[in-house]
């Protein structure tokens, strides 16, 4: 399934990233925005409850206060990963069929007020530091219309298509993870609701503040080239998706209630859904082999359980 036009193609080569419009339907959103007022104990009407202190601090520091929900095999979001629309936009940059989907979580991050001011931040999820540059893609759906004043998605565009040369002028004990914004231009970009923004793991990005009086929702989710010869990070992946575990490490906190395993429902999988979780291959007769790049880096200080990274 084509869904990426050539406009498309050239847009995402020349800023690092691209929307793709309608990507989920109407019901799929808000049976995620349902599920996320539900998991968080909060309620949609009742600004006075979206404000508490989260049950752990994010060991990626930026990322506190910065409204991730820590929920991730909920079977609404299963339905939006298994359509195909999603995969086939995903197969489309990347130029095959054969991806893994990311079992990631969602945002909710609400308006600043006077006790609670969060600033946002730029940052990159690889490690820029390394030769060659990492590659990867992330994507969002946003569950909602989002104005740029409402705390969405945020970046520098077109930096991937200049990220060697910019590197090379920057001091060598630089942050590989946290570029010296100056002479940096940022944009926060608006996205309706059922929007999927896709990016270049190299296109320094992040959450921005939220500066309007309605919080923004949105669905963290990315694709990667299936590695089925990895049969370690296969098995973890069916665990996670049959008994609800969710990713462990630096940029994932977890719910100290374990509310999902203890209480959620495992999600029915479609045959494409089956396949970009693992449980059924793309291609029959691989071997199992090292964990490769599905092993957890820990020493990077980014936890790659699954394929892609959220924020």
């Amino acid at each position: 399934m084509h869904v990426l036009s050539t406009d498309d193609l050239e847009f995402w080569q020349e800023h690092g990233y691209v929307i793709i419009p309608e990507a989920a339907p109407p019901e799929n959103l808000q049976s995620v925005i349902d599920a996320i007022w539900e998991f968080q104990e909060m309620n949609p009407q009742d600004p006075e409850s979206w404000y508490r202190t989260p049950d752990r601090v994010n060991g990626m520091v930026e990322l506190n206060g910065s409204g991730m929900v820590e929920m991730y095999n909920h079977p609404a979001l299963w339905a939006n990963r298994q359509l195909p629309r999603i995969h086939g936009a995903f197969a489309d940059l990347w130029g095959t069929d054969h991806l893994w989907v990311t079992i990631d979580r969602c945002n909710l991050n609400v308006p600043n007020r006077a006790e609670f001011d969060f600033g946002g931040f730029i940052h990159w999820d690889i490690d820029t530091s390394v030769t060659p540059l990492p590659f990867d893609m992330q994507g969002v759906l946003s569950l909602t219309d989002t104005t740029p004043e409402q705390g969405g998605f945020q970046c520098v565009p077109g930096m991937p298509a200049r990220l060697p040369e910019w590197i090379a002028t920057q001091p060598a004990d630089r942050n590989p993870h946290r570029p010296d914004m100056a002479g940096l231009e940022v944009k926060t970009v608006a996205t309706r609701a059922g929007d999927l923004l896709i990016w270049n793991s190299q296109l320094p990005h992040g959450v921005s503040p939220n500066r309007s009086s309605q919080p923004r929702l949105a669905q963290y989710i990315s694709m990667s080239p299936a590695q089925e010869g990895n049969e370690v990070a296969r098995q973890w992946r069916i665990d996670s998706w049959l008994h609800r575990i969710a990713p462990e490490g630096n940029p994932f906190p977890g719910d100290p209630r374990d509310w999902e395993r203890t209480h959620g429902t495992t999600a029915a999988l479609t045959p494409l859904g089956r396949k970009l979780l693992g449980l059924d291959r793309w291609q029959e007769g691989i071997v199992a082999g090292a964990e490769g790049d599905m092993a957890t880096n820990q020493q990077r200080g980014r936890t790659r359980a699954t394929p892609g990274f959220a924020s």
